[in-house]
């Protein structure tokens, strides 16, 4: 009972965190953020994105 990404959407998704996840160790926030960032990102691909989105870069 898990949550299945795949296709279009999944490559979409990928993409995206990519995206996101190289704008964050580009961002001149301190490493710990980074990491927590980036680990938030790779353990919840659609969650970490859309909470990075929103709460990350500002």
């Amino acid at each position: 009972m898990g949550v299945e990404v795949g296709g279009f959407f999944g490559l979409i998704l990928l993409v995206l965190n990519v995206w996101a996840i190289v704008k964050v160790a580009q961002s001149s926030a301190s490493t710990g953020s980074k990491v927590l960032w980036i680990v938030l990102i790779l353990l919840l691909p659609v969650l970490g994105l859309i909470l990075w989105f929103f709460l990350g870069p500002g």
